[in-house]
């Protein structure tokens, strides 16, 4: 039975009321960005006079940080409960707002379009508009795919109608999904929750794995054709924003976006690609250590060292987090327990609650962190991961003016992935280690690159393979999709792993692929991070130093040349090379280990 949020410790829960401090405040700031819809307009056909366009940035920059509060707002309340209907409600309202406010200003881009490069050149020089200087640089390279007024407009109110397949996703993953009750170690009949599921794949008890397993993908599997249908939705209106802009193709459009050339996610799916040997074999030692004939993917994530698995409360947790990130300095440790302290974290899983974990937030306020706590090594890292994303959200606004300081998603999971690596390898640190707590900890290691780096690359190149097939006008109908997911399975894990039926319907449940091209960023950040975090335990302040500046630059800079600042060049193969080869010394190391152990019976 889970908990309902009342049942929660108010420590426990984010402090909302820190963006607005009632409903009624968010109502009355509702219809003053009303107000700014209808003003908006006010500057068309006067963006040719330096003095008009200041205005129209000025307003803009006050009215977008006004939606922002609005919005997180009312989806963060949602995201507690997503059968609240006030709050589903509050979400649609300033949706369609946003749309409108979006469709009232689409001019802006299109008249910034016909102006001269020289007028850009000249009032991006000039002191009092330096806060837009990287917006208006962004205006005159994305010139060529900025469609005249009517039509961005037309884009723009069709924003609302098309955003509706993540939207419709959401419903059937958090609320409508009609999720059994299965039994736990007990034999105890208990209800299976998105948040519960991760749990019960890493119980020792291989038949509540299977249950599990079964459990959600036959669940799925009744749903199949729906949400196909979704997804396929989803991907034509990717296509159709790419074509419509003259854009190669929607991955060429999200690469755009980002300033990344296509070598970049060429060059990781190449790499993984060629790499493939290193997660075989740890398909291979994960059979050998749990002594099975045949290895199916719910044993996939099981700790392989019994009785190693480390359970960890909330509070015992946070302050592992905090030693493990102590040699990011003083400064960035004392902002962690400030998080804590002031109510950045929402905590537990409750009723209705959104599964998984972010880190979110409104220019002006604080970041925020949602959590489905459940004691396990893997939201230890969560823990730290999700602080990453919100310690750069805040020093970026800190540092930045709103229209500077957004960091683009491309160098998003730098940060949550730096404190991954630090904090694992604070944990490797300690001294005495037996090797079957050692074993344990490189398993955790090396479950984290699994699931980032391999997985999420192979996320991107179902990502990219679906894309091109809708582009093509094949069908993305349930067979298609779970054949090329099945494939993709086979490929990266191997021959030692039993492809269940099942597993073919995973793609299904992957809510990342509503917001499209994303997952290949997990994979570059991560091998972004382990140079980084290789850099900041073996030269210290210098580099600690170098990656603080990284995250004060929020969204100053392309975001190849803000890595190109902190140390990595993401153009080349060699940062996610490196990565691969450091995922096969930890595995080496993880064998020795197994080797110690099986000597010592």
């Amino acid at each position: 039975m889970q908990m309902k949020r009342n049942e929660v410790r108010e420590e426990y829960k984010w402090r909302l009321e820190d963006i607005f401090a009632s409903d009624e405040q968010w109502e009355k700031e509702f219809k003053e960005f009303n107000g700014d819809i209808k003003k908006v307009g006010a500057f068309k056909g006067k963006l040719t006079s330096s003095r008009q366009l200041l205005a129209c940035l000025n307003f803009t920059d006050a009215a977008e940080i006004r939606l922002e509060r609005l919005y997180c707002y009312a989806h963060m309340r949602r995201d507690e409960n997503a059968a609240e209907d006030k709050y589903v409600g509050m979400c649609d309202r300033i949706d369609r707002q946003e749309t409108a406010y979006v469709a009232a200003s689409a001019y802006i881009s299109a008249e910034l379009s016909k102006v001269s490069d020289e007028y850009l050149d000249v009032v991006m020089t000039l002191p009092e508009f330096e806060p837009y200087s990287y917006y208006l640089g962004e205006v005159k390279r994305k010139k060529k795919y900025i469609l005249p007024e009517r039509e961005e407009k037309i884009l723009a109110m069709s924003g609302n109608a098309l955003s509706m397949f993540e939207d419709i996703f959401g419903k059937i993953d958090y609320v409508d999904l009609p999720l059994p009750k299965i039994k736990d170690e007990k034999g105890k009949r208990v209800q299976l929750t998105q948040g519960k599921y991760s749990v019960f794949l890493q119980s020792r008890d291989r038949r509540v794995r299977k249950h599990a397993f079964d459990a959600l993908y036959k669940t799925y599997y009744r749903l199949i054709n729906t949400i196909s249908s979704v997804y396929a939705g989803s991907v034509k209106k990717d296509n159709f924003y790419a074509e419509t802009r003259g854009y190669k193709n929607s991955l060429d459009k999200a690469l755009y976006e980002d300033n990344v050339p296509a070598g970049v996610y060429d060059n990781l799916i190449s790499a993984v690609g060629e790499n493939l040997k290193y997660v075989h074999d740890y398909v291979a030692l994960r059979l050998k250590t749990l002594g099975y004939d045949k290895l199916h993917m719910y044993d996939m994530y099981v700790p392989i060292v019994e009785n190693a698995e480390s359970t960890y409360e909330f509070e015992d947790a946070f302050k592992i987090v905090v030693k493990g990130l102590a040699p990011l300095g003083e400064e960035y440790v004392n902002l962690l327990k400030r998080a804590k302290e002031e109510r950045w974290i929402d905590v537990y899983e409750t009723e209705n609650k959104r599964s998984g974990a972010y880190s979110w937030g409104a220019y002006g306020t604080h970041p925020y962190v949602l959590l489905n706590h459940s004691n396990t090594t893997h939201d230890l890292f969560t823990i730290a991961h999700e602080l990453g994303h919100s310690m750069h959200s805040y020093y970026s606004e800190q540092t930045q003016p709103h229209a500077k300081a957004h960091y683009s998603i491309f160098v998003a999971e730098v940060a949550s992935t730096v404190n991954e690596n630090l904090l694992i390898e604070h944990l490797l640190a300690e001294k005495n280690q037996d090797p079957a707590t050692r074993l344990a900890l490189l398993n955790q290691y090396l479950e984290n690159f699994k699931g980032t780096v391999y997985r999420q690359t192979m996320f991107a190149e179902f990502e990219r393979d679906a894309h091109a097939m809708a582009e093509r006008g094949e069908a993305l109908n349930p067979a298609a999709l779970n054949n090329l997911y099945k494939k993709l399975i086979v490929d990266y894990f191997g021959p030692e792993l039993v492809v269940d039926d099942e597993v073919q319907y995973e793609w299904a449940r992957i809510p990342h692929f509503y917001r499209p091209f994303y997952v290949y960023k997990y994979a570059t950040g991560y091998s972004t991070a382990v140079a980084l975090s290789e850099g900041i335990l073996k030269n210290g302040e210098p580099a600690v130093k170098k990656y603080l500046e990284f995250l004060h630059m929020g969204g100053s800079a392309y975001p190849l040349d803000e890595l190109r600042h902190a140390g990595v060049d993401l153009t080349t193969p060699a940062p996610v090379d490196a990565a691969l080869d450091k995922f096969g010394r930890i595995l080496d190391e993880a064998e020795a280990c197994v080797a110690q152990l099986e000597a010592a019976k």
